[in-house]
């Protein structure tokens, strides 16, 4: 059975921006944060990064600022996807220029692919880098949802390492388990569905909760990952308002007002994300008071 890229808790790390521009003090503070907290892997540039707003150059910047800060504490994991596999391949190949550990590729969102198509489309980036990839499936934001049987076909190549399952569907990670093997990761997009995930066999989640919480969150998972049910489920069970809340509009929009909350001025959201309404605003500043 091969190793995992990572176990536990990944951080799909928020986009801090000033005046408009990427703030990338604030970027590195926030990773250090997270480092310190024990955290080993975060997604940069992901959906909670706002990557369909970020220029190429500005994440190619922050792979290369996030990995030289990090070094070997914290593995760096770009996000890199597109709906234009070109484009997706050659974001990839800059990642791992500048020293990313891994990619979190997307499905191509608007296209709507066919399976053939999706395993082309992985395949393109796949065979361009040499270091691994995690598919990514969101059919909620993208429109199509990964069936098991491209992700069965995907688990051959060598660098395909797992997938993002953020379906939730929670039927669909023991198929994909039962599918691909056990060298084939899964892990949780969904904050909620964390213990639910790891008791099934799945190694972890990339989290947007461990943006506020990322040591809880990691004990969260370790608690389930050692076999202490008990105590994972009651972590669980204790941050579901907090995650309903981090939901409560379309993300990042509330976890950036809630990084606010707790400290961190990481700015508003790109149009055409907006700032939250006045209701739910007021609901976070009490929830994180």
């Amino acid at each position: 059975m091969a190793k995992p890229l990572f176990t536990g808790a990944c951080t799909a790390l928020v986009t801090p921006f000033l005046d408009g521009k990427v703030n990338y003090p604030m970027a590195e503070q926030l990773l250090r944060r997270q480092i310190e907290a024990g955290i080993s892997a975060v997604v940069i540039a992901g959906t909670t990064g706002e990557s369909p707003t970020l220029s190429d150059e500005e994440k190619i910047e922050l792979f290369r600022r996030c990995k030289q800060y990090a070094g070997d504490s914290c593995k760096i994991i770009a996000g890199t996807g597109s709906n234009a596999t070109q484009h997706a391949v050659e974001l990839s190949v800059a990642a791992q220029e500048v020293g990313a550990d891994g990619l979190l590729v997307v499905s191509p969102y608007y296209n709507k692919a066919t399976a053939d198509g999706l395993v082309a489309h992985y395949l393109s980036i796949a065979h361009a880098v040499r270091i691994p990839v995690i598919v990514y499936n969101v059919p909620t934001r993208t429109g199509v949802d990964i069936p098991v049987s491209v992700y069965e076909r995907l688990s051959r190549v060598p660098n395909i390492v797992g997938v993002k399952e953020a379906s939730s569907d929670i039927t669909k990670v023991a198929r994909i388990l039962n599918a691909c093997g056990n060298d084939f990761a899964v892990w949780s997009g969904n904050d909620d569905q964390i213990v639910t995930t790891i008791a099934l066999g799945g190694s972890g989640v990339i989290s947007v909760l461990s943006n506020v919480y990322p040591g809880e969150t990691d004990l969260m998972c370790k608690a389930a990952l050692g076999g202490d049910f008990p105590a994972a489920a009651a972590l669980q069970r204790q941050f579901l308002p907090t995650i309903d809340l981090l939901f409560c509009e379309v993300n990042p929009i509330p976890v950036k007002a809630a990084m606010e909350c707790i400290g961190f001025d990481c700015g508003g959201c790109r149009l055409p994300l907006c700032g939250p309404t006045k209701e739910h605003k007021q609901q976070i500043a009490r929830h994180f008071a």
